[in-house]
């Protein structure tokens, strides 16, 4: 029966990411102790989910060594219950395993489906369920909590339904905290999810059931949403989608989609996804698409020209996923289709006033750029006024006056600047790691000791071929810099060689900050 809508928003949805164990099935992806340590912080601590699955027992020592770092910290919060380690059907090898790597919830691997049971195991149902038992009461015995996985269970429920519910009244008065039904194989759509979860919320009203689904037909998260909608109490889920094949169910969709469209409760703090995504974009080397959902590059940028416009006049073009929600800020692109209405915003946040005229050649000039695939940002812009409106004598604060790097064989690069700064000159040399690090460390002891300030922090640095262009033309370097107050600030650099072109993007950098 379906629930009413009061009955449906005052539910409560477990959240368990398994980022750090099924995500890291990802083919390529295997992350260090202290970078599972990392992102079970941020997990825990900063996003708030319920629960992480943080390995696999008997994988390694190095494994081993993860966990024992990600419990120690979860025991000096008081989270310990909250951190969860995939255990076998091994006798007692699994449950000593996770117990002396200190965690004390097993999430127990059993077989869904007499397929499974048969032809992987080579056992009858009695004599696996049997070997079930003996796993859960030696991790009672040692007070290890046990959740149980019926792997393959959409496949039992297709094939063999009755041994999925032989399995169920076998196991259902064992001291099993959650009962959680994955789709292994990513085979099921979001009207079968509905029809076998109903069918195990009516047989076993009062047990737990969790949710875990596969992406192969790219169903995950409505797959996930049927579940909830048919009675599941919790749902796993990965950051950025990670894992094996096609990868899991995204935290960031299943989230907004709980909340939004479910009217769900979760725990999770939505401001903290964005950072989460990021930390485990970098430690994974999986790059976020830019059109992913609440997280990608592109998801809040508006291009044409006409929402733009709409949202001058009040917001027209706006839905519930709102940037901020999740700490981020609509942009508006500037390209061929984007218009006067998108320079304008731009130019209003820049705090740059035009006429009619100006605003006009500066469009014709970014559409001239958009034709040829060029990326036009809002750093570029003042740049691209400043060009299009042929001023004599450039304002930039923070002038190039020359450089030199150089590079040889068996010694560390050099580099030798001399900058302009407020209409005074200094220069400073260093070496480096490579030429443009040797440069910047050059500005840092420039900006240090004649200037007694900071120098931003390089978060990211990236090294493209422009859109549309040649392995032999033009190199586009987009770097990330994150200032003392926490703000970031991305620039770009275009040139044919690498240096020059990142070079230029730090200058730009400097030139925003000294114009603020």
């Amino acid at each position: 029966m379906m629930k009413t809508r009061h009955e449906q928003e005052s539910r409560y949805i477990e959240i368990m990411d398994s980022t750090l164990r099924d995500g890291e099935q990802t083919s390529g992806v295997s992350f260090l102790p202290h970078e599972k340590l990392m992102i079970a912080r941020m997990l825990l601590r900063d996003l708030n989910v319920d629960r992480i699955e943080v390995a696999s027992a008997r994988v390694s020592e190095g494994e081993k060594e993860a966990v024992k770092m990600v419990c120690r910290y979860a025991r000096q919060i008081d989270a310990l219950e909250r951190v969860e380690v995939l255990g076998f059907v091994d006798g007692n090898q699994s449950v000593d395993w996770i117990f002396e790597a200190g965690a004390r919830t097993m999430n127990l691997l059993a077989k869904g489906s007499l397929k499974h049971c048969r032809e992987q195991l080579g056992k009858t149902p009695e004599e696996h369920f049997e070997d079930i038992r003996h796993v859960v009461a030696y991790a009672h015995k040692k007070g290890v909590k046990v959740n149980i996985y019926l792997e393959d269970w959409s496949g039992g429920m297709k094939e063999s339904p009755s041994y999925v519910y032989q399995m169920m009244d076998t196991l259902i008065d064992l001291p099993i905290q959650r009962f959680m039904l994955p789709d292994t194989l990513g085979i099921m759509n979001p009207l079968q999810v509905v029809e076998y979860f109903r069918k195990m919320h009516k047989r076993y009203p009062d047990v737990h059931f969790d949710f875990h689904a596969h992406n192969d037909y790219d169903l995950a998260v409505s797959n996930t949403l049927a579940a909830v909608l048919s009675g599941a109490r919790g749902v796993h889920v990965t950051v950025n989608g990670l894992g094996e094949r096609c990868g899991n169910a995204p935290l960031s969709s299943v989230q907004v989609i709980l909340k939004d469209q479910f009217n769900a409760r979760t725990s999770i703090v939505e401001d903290k996804l964005n950072d989460i995504s990021r930390l485990v974009e970098s430690y994974s080397g999986i790059a976020i698409a830019p059109n992913q959902p609440i997280i990608g590059d592109n998801v809040f940028t508006q291009v044409a020209g006409v929402h733009a416009d709409g949202d001058n006049k009040g917001g027209l073009y706006h839905n519930a996923l709102v940037p901020e929600r999740f700490g981020r800020k609509r942009e508006y692109a500037m390209g061929k289709t984007s218009g006067r209405a998108n320079i304008a915003r731009n130019l209003k946040e820049l705090g740059l006033e035009l006429t009619a005229e100006q605003t006009q050649r500066v469009t014709k000039r970014i559409t001239e750029l958009g034709d040829r695939k060029e990326v036009v940002t809002q750093e570029d812009l003042p740049f691209i006024v400043s060009d299009v409106l042929k001023h004599d004598v450039s304002d930039d604060k923070v002038k190039l006056v020359s450089y030199q790097v150089s590079l040889a064989y068996g010694l560390k690069p050099l580099a030798n600047v001399k900058v302009e700064i407020g209409g005074y000159q200094y220069e400073s040399n260093s070496s480096g790691d490579g030429q443009y690090d040797a440069f910047v460390k050059a500005m840092r002891k420039i900006y240090k000791e004649y200037l007694d300030r900071t120098f931003p922090l390089l978060e990211n640095y990236a090294v493209t071929i422009p859109p549309g262009g040649r392995t032999d033309a033009l190199v586009q370097t987009v770097i990330t810099w994150r200032r003392d107050d926490g703000s970031l600030i991305r620039t770009r650099g275009l040139d044919a060689d690498q240096t020059e072109a990142a070079i230029k993007a730090t200058i730009k950098m400097l030139n925003i900050i000294e114009k603020e």
